[in-house]
Protein backbone atom coordinates (compact mmCIF):
# COMPACT_ATOMS: atom_id res chain seq x y z
CA UNK A 1 0.00 0.00 0.00
CA UNK A 2 1.04 3.72 -0.50
CA UNK A 3 -0.43 6.92 0.08
CA UNK A 4 0.02 10.14 -2.02
CA UNK A 5 -0.73 13.38 -0.95
CA UNK A 6 -2.80 15.16 -3.47
CA UNK A 7 -3.17 17.91 -1.08
CA UNK A 8 -1.39 21.43 -1.22
CA UNK A 9 0.36 23.01 1.86
CA UNK A 10 -1.69 25.71 3.51
CA UNK A 11 0.95 28.34 3.92
CA UNK A 12 0.96 32.03 4.54
CA UNK A 13 -1.12 33.48 1.34
CA UNK A 14 -1.68 30.55 -0.33
CA UNK A 15 -2.64 32.35 -4.19
CA UNK A 16 -6.68 32.59 -3.33
CA UNK A 17 -9.30 32.59 -6.77
CA UNK A 18 -9.64 36.19 -8.05
CA UNK A 19 -12.02 38.22 -5.82
CA UNK A 20 -11.57 35.83 -2.67
CA UNK A 21 -10.25 37.32 0.30
CA UNK A 22 -6.44 36.92 0.87
CA UNK A 23 -5.40 34.10 3.02
CA UNK A 24 -3.38 34.74 6.44
CA UNK A 25 -1.41 32.02 8.68
CA UNK A 26 0.44 33.97 11.21
CA UNK A 27 2.27 32.81 14.71
CA UNK A 28 1.02 34.53 17.98
CA UNK A 29 2.59 32.89 20.14
CA UNK A 30 6.44 31.60 20.39
CA UNK A 31 7.65 29.37 23.03
CA UNK A 32 10.79 31.75 23.74
CA UNK A 33 8.68 34.37 24.87
CA UNK A 34 5.31 33.44 25.55
CA UNK A 35 6.10 29.56 27.06
CA UNK A 36 3.79 27.83 23.83
CA UNK A 37 3.67 28.30 20.35
CA UNK A 38 0.63 29.22 18.95
CA UNK A 39 -0.53 30.00 15.21
CA UNK A 40 -3.41 31.77 13.33
CA UNK A 41 -5.74 30.79 10.31
CA UNK A 42 -8.23 32.92 8.55
CA UNK A 43 -9.00 32.32 5.51
CA UNK A 44 -12.23 31.27 3.26
CA UNK A 45 -13.17 27.61 2.45
CA UNK A 46 -12.29 27.95 -0.95
CA UNK A 47 -8.40 28.63 -0.41
CA UNK A 48 -6.30 25.50 -0.99
CA UNK A 49 -7.56 22.37 -2.15
CA UNK A 50 -10.92 22.03 -0.91
CA UNK A 51 -14.20 20.66 -1.46
CA UNK A 52 -17.65 22.47 -3.11
CA UNK A 53 -20.45 21.40 -1.30
CA UNK A 54 -23.98 22.53 -3.20
CA UNK A 55 -24.81 25.77 -1.36
CA UNK A 56 -21.61 27.62 -2.51
CA UNK A 57 -23.88 28.28 -5.64
CA UNK A 58 -27.49 27.16 -5.75
CA UNK A 59 -30.23 27.48 -3.23
CA UNK A 60 -29.50 24.50 -0.76
CA UNK A 61 -30.23 23.79 3.12
CA UNK A 62 -27.42 21.29 3.20
CA UNK A 63 -24.10 21.97 4.90
CA UNK A 64 -20.84 20.16 3.98
CA UNK A 65 -20.86 18.77 7.58
CA UNK A 66 -24.39 17.15 6.66
CA UNK A 67 -23.02 15.03 4.27
CA UNK A 68 -22.14 11.44 5.44
CA UNK A 69 -18.69 9.99 5.37
CA UNK A 70 -18.87 8.18 2.34
CA UNK A 71 -19.65 10.75 0.41
CA UNK A 72 -15.62 11.51 0.66
CA UNK A 73 -14.39 8.05 0.43
CA UNK A 74 -14.76 5.54 -2.06
CA UNK A 75 -12.95 4.10 -5.25
CA UNK A 76 -11.03 6.26 -7.49
CA UNK A 77 -11.17 6.56 -11.49
CA UNK A 78 -8.91 8.45 -12.92
CA UNK A 79 -8.94 9.89 -16.42
CA UNK A 80 -5.38 11.78 -18.34
CA UNK A 81 -7.17 14.58 -19.87
CA UNK A 82 -3.68 16.82 -19.79
CA UNK A 83 -3.59 19.31 -22.21
CA UNK A 84 -6.76 20.08 -23.41
CA UNK A 85 -8.36 23.59 -23.28
CA UNK A 86 -12.23 21.95 -23.02
CA UNK A 87 -12.71 18.69 -21.33
CA UNK A 88 -14.95 17.06 -23.89
CA UNK A 89 -17.10 13.93 -23.50
CA UNK A 90 -15.51 11.07 -25.66
CA UNK A 91 -17.70 7.64 -25.77
CA UNK A 92 -14.29 5.92 -24.15
CA UNK A 93 -15.12 7.56 -21.35
CA UNK A 94 -18.62 5.27 -20.59
CA UNK A 95 -16.49 2.01 -19.45
CA UNK A 96 -13.26 4.19 -18.51
CA UNK A 97 -15.46 6.19 -15.62
CA UNK A 98 -16.99 3.62 -12.96
CA UNK A 99 -20.09 4.13 -12.08
CA UNK A 100 -20.37 5.50 -8.02
CA UNK A 101 -17.16 6.37 -8.07
CA UNK A 102 -14.93 8.89 -7.03
CA UNK A 103 -13.42 10.56 -10.66
CA UNK A 104 -10.36 12.33 -10.52
CA UNK A 105 -9.13 14.46 -13.84
CA UNK A 106 -5.83 15.04 -14.20
CA UNK A 107 -4.86 18.06 -16.56
CA UNK A 108 -1.66 18.71 -15.46
CA UNK A 109 -2.15 22.29 -14.63
CA UNK A 110 -1.08 22.62 -11.20
CA UNK A 111 2.43 23.30 -12.89
CA UNK A 112 1.16 27.02 -12.74
CA UNK A 113 -0.35 26.90 -9.21
CA UNK A 114 0.37 30.14 -7.91
CA UNK A 115 0.95 32.35 -11.64
CA UNK A 116 -2.01 34.35 -12.56
CA UNK A 117 -2.90 31.85 -15.63
CA UNK A 118 -3.63 29.56 -13.34
CA UNK A 119 -6.88 30.92 -12.65
CA UNK A 120 -7.59 32.70 -15.76
CA UNK A 121 -6.46 30.07 -18.03
CA UNK A 122 -7.59 26.59 -16.50
CA UNK A 123 -9.62 24.12 -18.95
CA UNK A 124 -12.96 23.91 -18.62
CA UNK A 125 -15.61 21.25 -18.71
CA UNK A 126 -18.06 21.33 -21.48
CA UNK A 127 -21.86 20.17 -21.14
CA UNK A 128 -21.74 16.96 -22.43
CA UNK A 129 -19.06 15.74 -20.13
CA UNK A 130 -20.54 17.23 -17.35
CA UNK A 131 -23.88 15.01 -17.60
CA UNK A 132 -21.66 12.10 -17.94
CA UNK A 133 -20.62 12.96 -14.52
CA UNK A 134 -24.17 12.93 -13.82
CA UNK A 135 -25.14 9.79 -15.41
CA UNK A 136 -22.02 7.99 -14.25
CA UNK A 137 -23.32 8.74 -9.98
CA UNK A 138 -19.98 10.17 -9.54
CA UNK A 139 -20.29 11.36 -5.41
CA UNK A 140 -17.13 13.95 -6.06
CA UNK A 141 -14.94 15.12 -8.71
CA UNK A 142 -11.36 16.40 -7.87
CA UNK A 143 -9.56 18.15 -11.06
CA UNK A 144 -6.13 19.85 -10.54
CA UNK A 145 -7.69 23.24 -11.85
CA UNK A 146 -9.21 25.84 -9.09
CA UNK A 147 -12.64 25.19 -11.23
CA UNK A 148 -14.49 23.20 -13.64
CA UNK A 149 -16.14 26.17 -15.61
CA UNK A 150 -16.16 30.31 -15.53
CA UNK A 151 -19.02 32.16 -14.83
CA UNK A 152 -21.71 31.68 -14.58
CA UNK A 153 -20.46 28.35 -13.22
CA UNK A 154 -23.16 25.53 -15.17
CA UNK A 155 -21.14 23.07 -14.72
CA UNK A 156 -20.48 23.52 -10.59
CA UNK A 157 -24.78 23.90 -10.91
CA UNK A 158 -25.98 21.34 -12.69
CA UNK A 159 -23.38 18.95 -10.33
CA UNK A 160 -24.69 20.41 -7.21
CA UNK A 161 -28.31 19.55 -8.29
CA UNK A 162 -27.29 16.30 -8.51
CA UNK A 163 -25.11 16.09 -5.27
CA UNK A 164 -21.94 15.46 -6.98
CA UNK A 165 -19.35 17.06 -4.56
CA UNK A 166 -16.05 19.04 -6.29
CA UNK A 167 -12.57 19.36 -4.91
CA UNK A 168 -10.48 21.66 -6.80
CA UNK A 169 -7.08 22.71 -6.58
CA UNK A 170 -5.06 18.66 -6.49
CA UNK A 171 -1.56 18.54 -6.69
CA UNK A 172 0.17 15.56 -7.32
CA UNK A 173 -2.36 14.00 -9.77
CA UNK A 174 0.57 12.89 -12.34
CA UNK A 175 1.97 9.99 -9.90
CA UNK A 176 -1.38 8.21 -10.37
CA UNK A 177 -0.89 7.75 -14.02
CA UNK A 178 0.65 4.75 -13.55
CA UNK A 179 -1.59 3.17 -10.78
CA UNK A 180 -4.09 0.57 -11.96
CA UNK A 181 -6.05 0.58 -8.77
CA UNK A 182 -6.24 3.46 -6.30
CA UNK A 183 -8.89 4.70 -2.95
CA UNK A 184 -9.36 8.20 -2.58
CA UNK A 185 -9.94 9.96 1.31
CA UNK A 186 -11.14 13.72 0.71
CA UNK A 187 -11.72 14.62 4.06
CA UNK A 188 -13.03 18.23 4.55
CA UNK A 189 -13.18 19.82 7.50
CA UNK A 190 -16.48 18.67 10.21
CA UNK A 191 -17.49 22.24 9.10
CA UNK A 192 -21.12 23.87 8.99
CA UNK A 193 -20.14 25.79 5.92
CA UNK A 194 -20.64 25.57 1.88
CA UNK A 195 -17.08 24.43 1.60
CA UNK A 196 -14.16 23.23 3.23
CA UNK A 197 -10.24 22.88 3.02
CA UNK A 198 -9.67 19.32 2.67
CA UNK A 199 -6.82 16.77 2.99
CA UNK A 200 -6.87 14.55 0.26
CA UNK A 201 -5.36 11.09 -0.54
CA UNK A 202 -5.01 8.29 -2.76
CA UNK A 203 -4.40 5.20 -1.05
CA UNK A 204 -2.93 2.89 -3.47
CA UNK A 205 -3.26 -0.79 -3.67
Amino acid sequence: MKLIDLTHVLQHQVPVYPGDSEMELVQTKYLSRDGYCNHQLTMNMHTGTHIDGPMHLIESDLYLSDFPLDSFVGKGTLLDVSGMNRIEYKEEYEHLIGEGTILILYTGFSVYFGQEKYFTEHPIITKEFAELVVRKKIKLIGMDTPSPDRYPFETHKLWFDNQVLIAENLTNVDRLLDVSSFEIIALPLLIKADSSAARIIARTE
